[in-house]
């Protein structure tokens, strides 16, 4: 019976993290953003609605994502691709946490942070208003 209380304990330390973690990312929904350096900090400073797509190359749910983010990054000059594993720093001036993350930003405010998977239609409805 410990071994089930155990078990338990573990789970709701995993829940207690996860609920944390989505509730940090979020929180930085209306703050503004990070001062960057080269075009991502031009576009920011223009006050242009960009978006900042954020992915790890081992991450399972950024597998179906990240080929059609990057041809947004090629056709839209506001769209940034940025992979953990070689842009960690500006992951980190963003404050996230955890891959897929995608974050909307317009007149230097961060609009919206969408963590997980979403669909190409729906980014790219997020776009267009």
């Amino acid at each position: 019976m410990i071994i089930v209380y155990i078990l338990l304990g573990i789970f709701a330390l995993f829940m207690i993290i996860q609920i944390m973690t989505v509730m940090k990312i979020k929180g930085q929904k209306g703050k503004p953003a990070p001062a960057l350096m080269g075009k991502m900090g031009k576009i920011i400073e223009s006050g242009e609605k960009s978006l900042f797509y954020f992915y790890a190359p081992r991450c399972n749910a950024c597998a179906k994502m990240t080929p059609w983010m990057k041809q947004f990054e090629k056709d839209k000059e506001n769209v940034f691709v940025i992979d953990l594993s070689s842009d960690l720093n500006t992951a980190r001036s963003f404050g996230v946490l955890a891959t897929p993350t995608t974050i909307i930003i317009k007149d230097k405010i961060i609009q919206d942070v969408l963590l997980g998977p979403y669909t190409e239609s729906t980014i790219a409805e997020i776009l267009e208003k």
